[in-house]
């Protein structure tokens, strides 16, 4: 719509990007899947890695909540979340999981600056596995006030980053 300024699919696919990359690690939604796709292409985040039994496009599931996006945001698929740290530690990135875990820092108090950022987002049920947490740098939580303590992973991933992008 490009009288609303906005990007085509091959202008998003091609513009700058913030340096950071979502990791998904066996999340079994389709539609939570295409929700992640679609909030990395509103931030302009440079990519999604999708690991372990976490679907991957094309698939018409994925497609109908990310209405495209999965075409155009930059994803790799890694068999287990260890491959897809062990590539971003090649590529210097700084690792976080996005977990409820002791000593985590609160997500208004996360401070970094355009250092190049891993996030990594568990299974709706188990959350970030626990050898992916030991290989983390550090954990980031939200912070919750609620009797359950918990939100749908395609919030997370649109809280966490909408908080990184816009300081």
């Amino acid at each position: 719509m490009p009288e609303l300024g906005r990007k085509n699919p091959e202008e998003a696919k091609n513009s700058q990007k913030h340096p950071i990359i979502v990791v998904l690690d066996d999340v079994r939604s389709m539609h939570n899947v295409g929700s992640a796709f679609r909030t990395c292409d509103a931030f302009a985040i440079e990519a999604l890695y999708l690991c372990g039994y976490t679907p991957t496009p094309p698939h018409r599931d994925i497609h109908k909540t990310a209405l495209g996006a999965e075409t155009f945001v930059n994803w790799e698929h890694f068999p287990a979340i260890t491959d897809a740290i062990i590539s971003l530690r090649k590529k210097d990135y700084k690792i976080y999981a996005v977990e409820q875990a002791h000593n985590s820092i609160q997500l208004e108090q996360f401070a970094h600056t355009n250092e190049k950022i891993a996030l990594i987002f568990g299974n709706e049920v188990s959350g970030v596995n626990d050898e992916a947490i030991k290989l983390a740098d550090a954990g980031i939580e939200i912070p919750q006030w609620g009797a359950k303590h918990s939100l749908n992973i395609s919030v997370t991933v649109g809280v966490v980053l909408w908080e990184l992008v816009r300081k």
